[in-house]
């Protein structure tokens, strides 16, 4: 794992000054690779690559980048991890195109297979996380990649005559061409969905490069347009007309298969690796497997809370008992979230409002004190169909679709007006039953949403909205393109259920929980593998029928049957609680000074980027018990708070 940044700069400078730039944009990027630098730049063409190094396979120098082909066209930084680099090995030497080997890093794979077989066919090939920036000195062309589901984060962008590229903001930053301002597009969507979604990033002119897709950018070429290599919106569609017709036993034993082989692929290390278990189906699974194929107890690492209601500590210590094993565990207070929050605006670079942010920062940096490489359960939702929209949605809009739009709304209007806590204590064996945690929040954001649809993709929209009128919010907001609001671009799926799972991999999954996984595990030089994201588990997925996800009301039924190999259902048969915090108590407690200091109506007018209107309506809303407001008012906040270290 490491982080990568540079440039190529058409409007001329030194050698030594170019030298001097790559290396405080690689600076910058620290935390993602403390073991190594490296700089390699062409003066005369205006390229300079900047590399970062966290060691954790080939600890020899043979792994140090900037490297260069073995053939000598191409120089290569690269962050990230290959899994099947030793079968890409054994590929090129089945037909004599492998080189004479100068270490055992996949960086140096992942060079001679594009040098024997081009940029797209080695893409094509590989499975693994990655981002990678790639000089071509024959052709004088600058490649940027991406892997399949969002990884690894890679920003580029012109300003001015320099083409800056690198793995986060901060390194682009500290390039004295940038001057990008913020971006209000950018702004309204974040505002909208808790995150800015890919292509975007805040600044203008500053785009993220999305998964699965590549770029060339040549001398005098301003316009740049990324080209797939794998499309999850393809294999969607493709698993939807080649479903598995297995019976359910083979659908368990081939999702055991591939999870196996992903999970031992990605347990190649030459450093200390452990798991980050939750106590949930997904990171329980993955701690499984691991163990299954383990001679030592895996290292497992948890993080509990003080408010019972989003303690999942005692259920992360029970399996790791049954398991068999080492596992230590952190509490969290809202004390330890204020003192984290000032990092926030700095950790994730641009505007970021997933509060489960603070909680998997802190597990992070606990992990981080054993290991150097750590799995997770991440994706296991989007793929095998987790989250509690994918069933209480529809079974909603079928118990109230058939209303008119004014009962509809209305309806709506009064599950708003009941305080979220109110219907937690009403409704506690309804929740129970459901198998949701929580139920007031999600209730009040279905009420919030039959207010506004027409139909079950109107509800789903609504569903991953926080502020529905963002861009009135913003001063001179505006909605850019985006994919949730170009339905023509949606997956071609017939049922809606099976869009939700798949919009939500190309939105949700890699711009806000891979996002948050990425910085939080890097900012304390972590690197997080996520054999969900395996290539072939992913295909495969897709081809499963949803019948063998959502079952009996609840979802992940396959993953259900795989774990019942392994541990008890009782361990792991409860609500859904994902790894939220208290927030809507924090705000109204411990975080209320530093928030209404960050929401002032004066301030927000005078910083002159959104209307304070119906931000102080919300917040004395939220203080008032009126309502639980605590993930729409925290947009605002990370905005405010990441505004503040700007200036």
């Amino acid at each position: 794992m490491c982080g990568l940044t540079g440039f190529w700069s058409f409007g001329g400078s030194t050698e030594e000054t170019a030298r001097d730039r790559v290396k405080a944009m690689a600076g910058r990027i620290l935390h993602r690779g403390p073991d190594d630098a490296g700089v390699w730049l062409d003066a005369n063409s205006g390229i300079a690559l900047g590399h970062r190094r966290l060691a954790v396979v080939d600890l020899s120098p043979a792994g140090h980048q900037p490297m260069v082909s073995s053939g000598g066209r191409f120089v290569l930084v690269f962050n990230g991890e290959l899994y099947n680099h030793l079968a890409l090995r054994q590929e090129l030497a089945a037909t004599g195109a492998d080189p004479a080997w100068r270490g055992h890093s996949d960086t140096e794979t992942l060079l001679a297979c594009i040098e024997a077989w081009g940029v797209e066919a080695t893409l094509k090939r590989s499975v693994g996380m990655f981002a990678v920036a790639l000089w071509d000195q024959e052709r004088r062309c600058l490649i940027l990649a991406r892997d399949r589901a969002g990884e690894k984060p890679l920003y580029y962008g012109w300003q001015g005559d320099t083409f800056l590229f690198g793995s986060e903001l901060k390194a682009l930053r500290a390039h004295p061409a940038f001057n990008a301002a913020v971006d209000r597009g950018a702004l309204a969507l974040y505002l909208r969905h808790n995150y800015i979604p890919a292509p975007y990033s805040i600044h203008q002119g500053i785009f993220k490069l999305p998964p699965g897709t590549w770029l060339e950018l040549r001398q005098g070429q301003r316009d740049l347009e990324p080209r797939a290599y794998w499309s999850l919106a393809e294999v969607a569609e493709r698993g939807a007309s080649d479903p598995f017709t297995g019976s359910d036993v083979e659908a368990v034993d081939e999702v055991a298969r591939l999870l196996g082989n992903a999970v031992a692929g990605q347990q190649v290390a030459d450093v200390p690796l452990g798991a980050l278990l939750s106590g949930g189906i997904d990171s329980t699974l993955i701690t499984a497997l691991m163990q299954a194929q383990s001679r030592q107890p895996v290292r497992t690492f948890t993080i509990g809370f003080d408010e019972k209601a989003y303690d999942e500590a005692t259920h992360a210590r029970a399996v790791a008992a049954h398991l068999g094993t080492q596992h230590t565990e952190l509490r969290l207070s809202a004390n330890d979230a204020l003192d984290l929050i000032p990092q926030l605006p700095s950790m994730y670079d641009e505007p970021f409002a997933d509060s489960s942010q603070l909680p998997t920062h802190l597990v992070m940096r606990l992990a981080r004190q054993h290991v150097t490489v750590a799995l997770s359960g991440d994706a296991g939702d989007e793929f095998f169909g987790g989250y509690n929209r994918y069933f209480l949605g529809p079974r909603a809009w079928r118990r109230m679709g058939w209303m008119p739009a004014p009962a509809r709304h209305a309806l709506g209007a009064l599950m708003t007006c009941v305080p979220a806590h109110t219907i937690n204590h009403w409704m506690a064996p309804l929740a129970s039953r459901l198998g949701v945690a929580q139920l007031g929040n999600k209730a009040h954001k279905l009420g919030r949403g039959l207010r506004h649809v027409g139909g079950i993709d109107d509800l789903y929209v609504s569903l991953v909205t926080e502020w529905p009128d963002a861009d009135g919010i913003v001063v001179d907001g505006f909605i850019p393109p985006n994919l949730l609001d170009a339905r023509e671009r949606w997956p071609g799926l017939a049922d809606p259920v099976a869009r939700m799972m798949a919009l939500d991999g190309l939105t949700y999954l890699p711009d806000d929980i891979l996002v948050k996984v990425d910085r939080a595990a890097m900012a304390v030089s972590l690197e997080t593998r996520a054999p969900f994201l395996d290539r072939d588990v992913m295909e495969f997925a897709w081809r499963l029928p949803l019948h063998m996800k959502l079952r009996d009301g609840k979802g992940k039924w396959i993953l259900r049957q795989l774990l019942d190999r392994y541990v008890p259902r009782d361990l792991i048969e409860r609500p859904k609680m994902g790894f939220g915090i208290p927030l809507d108590e924090w705000l109204r407690g411990p975080l209320r000074e530093w928030a209404g200091d960050l929401l002032a109506e004066d301030r927000l007018r005078r910083e002159g980027y959104l209307h304070p209107e119906a931000i102080t309506r919300t917040w004395n809303a939220h203080l008032r018990g009126q309502g639980s407001f605590g993930y729409r008012l925290w947009s605002v906040l990370m905005f405010q708070a990441w505004l503040a270290e700007q200036t």
